[in-house]
């Protein structure tokens, strides 16, 4: 792994990592809050990831200071933050969403606070969906007995796997923090690593903080500072498209294998397919009485999920 020791990342408080993907306006206006909001000495790294809207292109006319890596492919999310870790100077890592707004000197504030707690490995902040709305970031390790919770509706009787009941207005130690803002001290960096590119894009940032964590250090939420999430992590079942419904189980499914060996890739698979036939079902049967285009995406991301884990077939779209 090529990184920097901390002799050589004196002088830059805070490496911030970008990846894009087709998102310039709402990069644009990130970039802009980061430089409106930090006052720290700091580096901002873009990796785009072959986007045709001209994200690239606005970057470079823009905001000259920014270090852009202009990847001719889509190299998915984990390989791309990796591109721009491998060149971060800064004594803290920032890995980034373009889709976030800094507020409140966020950057500023939760480096600061990353000093005072020298035992935490990870950090993230509180992050609002508007104005007034937080959003419910963080959550357990995703093994198979939080994935069967989730798939099969038990939240509500076992609410641990996303920390059902917690407004996020107090601090905690978690499992995982939300990828969409999480720093990472240089020294933990060192010791733990890149991430692992096995994952294209989703559970990297679990992974990461499973390894982070094993290492000796602490995954922490501190709502000292906040972040606007435009997306709010929010879109209508129709608007899911397939490939990215079965590519978040096929990391799941890489978890699992990776942290609960053969039988935790097993029972991972088991529980998407039993999940899936079940749902299937269910809104195949609902949708002869009424259709409506939620119950045919629910049909259809049914579908898709059971023909990648009996087939290996995934779907192009």
């Amino acid at each position: 792994m090529s990184v920097l020791s901390e002799s050589e990342s004196s002088g830059c408080a805070v490496s911030i990592v970008i990846v894009n993907w087709n998102t310039r306006d709402i990069l644009r206006d990130c970039l802009q809050s980061i430089e409106n909001q930090t006052r720290l000495p700091h580096e901002v790294i873009v990796v785009d990831n072959a986007s045709g809207d001209g994200s690239a292109e606005m970057v470079s006319e823009n905001f000259p200071n920014v270090k852009l890596i202009a990847n001719p492919s889509n190299r998915g999310f984990a390989a791309a933050n990796n591109q721009g870790l491998e060149i971060a100077k800064g004594d803290k890592l920032l890995l980034l969403n373009p889709d976030t707004i800094i507020l409140d000197h966020a950057i500023d504030v939760m480096s600061g606070w990353l000093d005072t707690h020298p035992d935490v490995g990870c950090v993230g902040c509180q992050v609002f969906e508007d104005p007034e709305t937080i959003q419910l970031t963080c959550f357990a390790d995703p093994g198979p007995l939080s994935m069967a919770v989730i798939e099969f509706g038990l939240k509500r009787l076992l609410p641990w796997p996303e920390y059902g009941g917690w407004d996020r207005t107090t601090q905690r130690d978690v499992d995982v923090v939300s990828g969409m803002f999480m720093m990472v001290p240089r020294p933990v960096f060192e010791k733990v690593g890149l991430l692992d590119d096995a994952f294209f894009i989703y559970s990297e940032e679990a992974d990461w903080c499973r390894r982070i964590r094993e290492a000796g250090w602490r995954c922490v939420f501190a709502p000292e500072a906040r972040i606007l999430h435009l997306e709010g992590g929010s879109k209508s079942t129709a608007q899911i498209k397939s490939r990215m419904y079965v590519q978040k189980q096929k990391s799941k499914t890489i978890y699992a294998r990776k942290h609960y060996g053969r039988v935790g890739e097993l029972i991972t698979r088991s529980i998407f397919v039993t999940s899936a036939l079940l749902r299937g079902t269910a809104f195949g049967l609902l949708g002869l009485v009424r259709a409506t285009p939620d119950r045919s995406a629910r049909l259809r991301l049914s579908g898709a999920a059971i023909r990648y884990h009996l087939f290996g077939q995934e779907p192009a779209t």
